[in-house]
């Protein structure tokens, strides 16, 4: 392993260990949050809360991390971040997702480092930008995939929500006594967002904005034509029961057609992945397995544009099998 590489290493694992000791100090300063309130309500501390051992130090390292999660969400990329991890519902502050972030895109080549002793294909310059680039991509993958599965699991439940609703205005229930008795009776994610509607309510907020601040945090089309029906309901007048009976039969035959469409586009779905991550996961497992085998691709004897040709050609081939992707992607995404 030459001098560059146990250099780049050196600063990595140096980059790991204060992102580890960030994220420790945050958890630490989670631990006085109920005094941190007490301070900002102006109430005074307990006087044996106040004799712990360093308890300045953990304020300090509380009180920074606040500040640097009031910047990161005051800029436009922090705001919409955080929009993404509320929709995904993950108890994390942007300040802390962005440290774990960072921990992922440089503690995967670092870890790669560390098993090259044993496996010396991981050491190569080429798997290691492979792996920090992994490394940035699973954060955002998991994010993601949280926030589709949430707002999977919402579509889902809310044809059979919105039918209660409707059976409870029958027995003459007001439409707010409706939403409690969705939020008593559902699972979440469902009793989570009706809940947070009752409370805006609650703290004086109109109806109509409380269900449009949770059409903004879900983002489904279903629960926004819910919600559009209701707002011309309190507008214009109408049985709002019949009106949400129709609704869930909509969105109940959407969700049929859907899962129809789902069904025969799977074996098309499955061939693009195919296409699009057998040839790079085989590249990958050759440079890991047999480093020399994938030698004659970076010569510079045969060159083009000042590029080994075999760099050349995999970036070609990287670039149709891409496209490729898409194309299948784009043929099988049916809109209902």
């Amino acid at each position: 392993m030459d001098t560059l590489t146990l250099g780049i290493a050196a600063v990595a694992g140096l980059a790991v260990l204060l992102i580890a000791v960030g994220v420790a100090r945050s958890r630490a300063g989670s631990d006085v949050n109920d005094r941190l309130a007490r301070y900002a309500s102006g109430k005074p501390d307990k006087p044996e809360a106040a004799s712990g051992p360093g308890l300045s130090d953990v304020l300090a390292s509380s009180a920074a991390l606040m500040q640097l999660n009031k910047v990161v969400e005051g800029r436009d990329f922090g705001a919409n971040l955080a929009r993404e991890i509320a929709r995904a519902d993950l108890k994390l502050k942007v300040s802390e997702y962005l440290f774990i972030w960072a921990g992922v895109t440089v503690g995967l080549p670092v870890g790669m480092l560390i098993f090259s002793i044993a496996m010396p294909g991981l050491g190569n310059p080429i798997v290691l930008l492979a792996g920090g680039f992994i490394g940035f991509l699973l954060p955002r993958f998991w994010l993601g995939r949280r926030k589709s599965s949430r707002i999977g699991a919402f579509n889902k439940q809310l044809p059979d929500t919105i039918t209660l609703l409707g059976n409870a205005l029958r027995a003459g229930s007001s439409f707010l006594q409706a939403v409690e008795l969705v939020v008593r009776e559902s699972r979440p994610p469902i009793s989570t967002e009706f809940s947070r509607v009752i409370r805006e309510v609650n703290l004086g907020l109109s109806f109509d904005d409380a269900l449009e601040n949770m059409v903004r945090r879900v983002r489904s089309d279903d629960l926004e034509l819910m919600a559009t029906a209701i707002a011309i309901q309190h507008n214009v007048g109408g049985n709002l029961a019949e009106i949400l009976d129709s609704i869930a039969f909509t969105i109940r035959e959407r969700v049929r057609i859907k899962g129809e469409i789902t069904t025969l586009t799977a074996q098309q779905k499955l061939s693009g992945y195919v296409v699009g991550f057998l040839p790079i996961g085989l590249a990958g497992f050759l440079f890991i397995a047999a480093p020399k085998f994938m030698e004659p691709m970076f010569d510079n004897r045969m060159s083009f544009l000042g590029l080994p040709m075999g760099v050349f050609i995999l970036g070609l081939g990287g670039l149709a099998m891409g496209m490729g992707f898409m194309f299948i992607q784009k043929i099988v995404d049916i809109e209902v």
